[in-house]
């Protein structure tokens, strides 16, 4: 029951928001705030651990590139046509990329996952601010970091590995600052509500993870499979 309710709360207001937009109600553009519903669609559903975060995410990743483009933060539009390839990449692999090719479980990352992108964060971000600064970006190294930071929490995503979280956290807060200073206030709200969905998917994965060690359905650790089937192996 509480779970139709929270539902319906949120389909109520997005669809109130975007009315309220699309009439010139709201002092934001019909694209920033359909940015805005979609988001929050997206990342409840994450939270949810719903497979269909991934559409909605999709469709999120299109206003957003419009959104961006108009503010000239060119590392964060182009995040957002990588987003939609990561998008289809995980929706296939939560349905078919588990042991023997059934659905995902939660997992933790094992250290050498971990490893591996930080450095590769350390390095992408390195390069994309030259990339950036060359293109008159106009904040090059938060938005670099911003973009690698999320492309590692989205990898981490896509193979359910509870250490998304993490990275999501730190990405938001950034998001959150660099979307105030370019004035895209909405936005900005946006990641806000993004960072306390953050919190409370990962004590959501975090309970997932305990009830499927407890019932013996998850690894401990999990690394990158290369191909769908070699996911976390169930215990027992």
């Amino acid at each position: 029951m509480r779970k139709h309710v929270e539902l319906w709360v949120l389909v109520t207001l997005g669809l109130g928001l975007i009315v309220a937009s699309w009439q010139a109600w709201l002092p934001y553009s019909l694209t920033e705030t359909l940015g805005f519903v979609t988001g929050v669609a997206c990342v409840y559903l994450v939270v949810k651990r719903n497979i269909l975060n991934f559409p909605i995410g999709i469709a999120n990743n299109v206003f957003f590139i419009i959104l961006f483009l108009k503010a000239r933060l060119y590392g964060d539009a182009g995040l957002q046509v990588v987003y939609i390839a990561l998008g289809l990449h995980g929706w296939y692999w939560w349905l078919r990329g588990g042991h023997q090719r059934t659905a995902l479980v939660v997992a933790h990352a094992a250290p050498k996952t971990l490893g591996l992108l930080s450095g590769g964060v350390l390095l992408g971000t390195a390069g994309l601010t030259l990339m950036l600064q060359a293109v008159n970006g106009s904040a090059p190294v938060l938005d670099a970091l911003t973009t690698v930071l999320s492309l590692a929490a989205q990898i981490l995503l896509n193979y359910k590995l509870i250490e998304n979280w993490y990275v999501w956290i730190v990405a938001d807060v950034i998001y959150i600052y660099l979307y105030v200073s370019r004035g895209l206030h909405l936005t900005a709200i946006l990641y806000f509500v993004f960072l306390f969905l953050c919190v409370a998917g990962l004590i959501s994965w975090w309970r997932a993870l305990a009830r499927q060690s407890a019932d013996g359905k998850a690894a401990p650790t999990d690394t990158i499979p290369a191909r769908p089937g070699e996911g976390a192996v169930p215990n027992g």
